[in-house]
């Protein structure tokens, strides 16, 4: 449970941000529910959460940005408090073949999805070493360790979040801040669900549970680090996909 606590998601206007925002709010944490272009889903994910007797805002932020991080993590402790559950979920895609890829689609991959993740962390730190307390989830993929063809940027980026994360958690274990990395296989939203039924077919002969995901299985994980019964986890990679990735 982290009742009473602030937790800040990014990109929790859909699909596996949403589902943890929803869950954290379920065991008692006022959510700030970060977006970056979609204000209207972040509003309805605020929406079922406060619907459901909980308490949330939505929060700009371009965590590529350092004063938009800056702006928002000012915004939530004026509204609600100090960050003290941090999952970084905002994540781009720009997929191309590696002799195709162009800079832009380098650089704005690895700035979102790494270095934004560098940006929050940095900001929540110092309020949550005060506190003596914190929880910072990092939100990688299964593409990180098996790779992705047409996805270099991607992957990269994912695989630097775990490194990331357990600097992280080594530097700061001394002051009761964990932090822990959970790594999604295919999981069902809307985006997937665009791509067709050969994609779900394909993706159920390769998954040994024989099935794509869903945020909520990814968001069970996500609270659970998040939580007081995890202060002696830390520095860990957590999978949530179906076994795709087993033995990495």
């Amino acid at each position: 449970m982290s009742a009473g606590r602030v937790a800040f998601v990014t990109g929790a206007s859909r699909g596996i941000g949403r589902a943890a925002a929803t869950e954290l709010a379920r065991g008692g944490a006022r959510v700030a529910v970060g977006y970056a272009t979609d204000r209207e889903a972040a509003d309805a994910t605020v929406t079922t959460i406060t619907g459901a007797g909980g308490v949330a805002v939505s929060v700009h932020i371009e965590v590529e940005d350092r004063s938009s991080v800056d702006a928002a993590f000012a915004t939530i402790e004026a509204d609600l408090g100090a960050v003290e559950i941090l999952v970084n979920n905002a994540g781009v895609t720009a997929d191309g073949l590696l002799v195709r890829m162009s800079d832009e689609q380098w650089d704005r991959v690895l700035s979102v999805n790494l270095t934004g993740a560098f940006h929050t962390i940095r900001r929540a730190v110092p309020k949550m070493m005060r506190a003596r307390f914190g929880r910072i989830v990092n939100v990688s993929s299964v593409v990180a360790h098996l790779g992705g063809p047409g996805q270099a940027n991607y992957s990269a980026a994912k695989a630097g979040l775990l490194g990331l994360t357990r600097s992280v958690a080594r530097e700061l274990a001394s002051r009761s801040i964990t932090c822990n990395v959970v790594a999604p296989g295919p999981i069902s939203t809307d985006m997937t669900a665009a791509m067709g039924d050969a994609w779900l077919e394909g993706v159920a002969s390769l998954v040994p549970l024989g099935r794509p995901g869903t945020p909520e299985e990814c968001a069970g994980a996500i609270a659970y680090l998040a939580s007081d019964g995890a202060a002696y986890v830390t520095g860990a990679l957590i999978p949530v996909d179906g076994g795709l990735g087993m033995g990495f």
